[in-house]
């Protein structure tokens, strides 16, 4: 069963094109099918909410120039319901944004955010937790961000430091937060794994629409005071212009840094549901289901011989045979084909000129 105030919005304004040549500036990894599997990420995102929030419930925020694919993409969600960001100005601009306009629309909003383009392999626990979160923080002003278990010293991700001396009443699986942390160093990371209490920062909250409001406009006042001087307009024809505007003054910040490292009533939801932010061909690479010799292959036609951990995406290709590669990228996407050594993909791009 569905709550008819709880609200899922899907962040999908960033450009992702780090799974080059499947994704680009113009089409970046939130709309494209990385796993192979018939959906894109952002539509996989979409519906592992089905039975958590209604359809009416909704809310993409995204850059401008990706409104048409997202329509294509999801058309059950109302098109009043994608709201365009006409610059990029990280993840607090745009949730003040949405926070300010669902408030309008629903006081009594429960509210999930989530980036679109993750990966979650166990979505019978995510909806767990989320529905456990969303319980949590329908009936207090916490803010609750989810923390994932460590299974590496990974130096890509920020981290959650949690006081587990004593949880919550209200859910025992729910801890205050001691300390957000940076990305750290292959040193420092090696040390946080060995930390019970340390957790990687998934990036998604959960918060009534009330308690992020009056958070934003408590640390975050000069972008608070934008979204809430034009609550006026939103919802009628002005509001796009007004948005477009106005969004250039919004500093460039992330919700993280904007609030949840100052504010008070923070909490972390520690979980374990299979969940990578797919920021690399590797991390694709470790997500995904791997032959006898470690390969992953998606594509409909791949043989692999001598092959051992490798990441091989065709799916545009009839047949695709590969003999004696170890730990590289094979990808071909609209006539570009990508062979590169695991190791080197974060030089792809002066590989290319960029």
């Amino acid at each position: 069963m569905t709550n008819n105030h709880s609200h899922l919005v899907i962040m999908a304004g960033g450009v992702g094109s780090r799974f080059w040549p499947m994704s680009t500036e113009d089409t970046p990894k939130q709309f494209i099918d990385v796993l192979g599997m018939g959906r894109t990420l952002i539509q996989m995102t979409y519906d592992r909410f089905h039975d958590i929030c209604p359809d009416e419930n909704v809310w993409i925020v995204t850059n401008k120039r990706y409104q048409q694919i997202v329509e294509q993409q999801l058309p059950e969600v109302a098109p009043d319901h994608i709201l365009l960001e006409p610059c990029r100005r990280n993840t607090a601009p745009c949730i003040a944004y949405v926070s300010w306009r669902i408030k309008m629309t629903d006081p009594k909003a429960n509210i999930v955010v989530s980036p679109s383009d993750h990966v979650i392999t166990d979505t019978t626990e995510f909806k767990r937790v989320i529905k456990g979160a969303l319980a949590f923080t329908q009936e207090s002003d916490a803010i609750v961000t989810l923390g994932m278990k460590v299974t590496r010293p990974e130096t890509g991700y920020g981290y959650i430091e949690a006081d587990l001396s004593s949880n919550t009443l209200r859910n025992k699986e729910i801890y205050r937060v001691d300390a957000f942390h940076e990305k750290p160093d292959l040193e420092k990371a090696k040390q946080y794994m060995g930390m019970s209490n340390y957790y990687w920062n998934s990036g998604i909250f959960v918060w009534n629409v009330e308690t992020i409001v009056n958070a934003l406009r408590i640390y975050a006042p000069r972008i608070n005071n934008i979204f809430e001087r034009i609550q006026g307009v939103y919802g009628t024809d002005k509001e796009q212009e007004t948005v477009d505007n106005c969004y250039p003054d919004c500093e460039n910040i992330s919700i993280d840094y904007a609030v949840m490292e100052k504010a008070e009533e923070i909490f972390v939801y520690p979980a374990n549901f299979g969940w990578s932010d797919l920021g690399t061909w590797g991390s694709l690479l470790t997500q995904t289901k791997h032959d006898l010799n470690g390969n992953t292959c998606i594509g409909q036609n791949i043989k692999a011989f001598d092959t051992h951990g490798c990441i091989i995406h065709t799916s545009q290709e009839k047949q695709v045979i590969i003999q004696g590669l170890s730990d590289f990228i094979v990808a071909e996407h609209d006539g570009c084909l990508l062979i590169c050594r695991l190791s080197e993909e974060q030089r792809i791009k002066s590989f290319r000129g960029e």
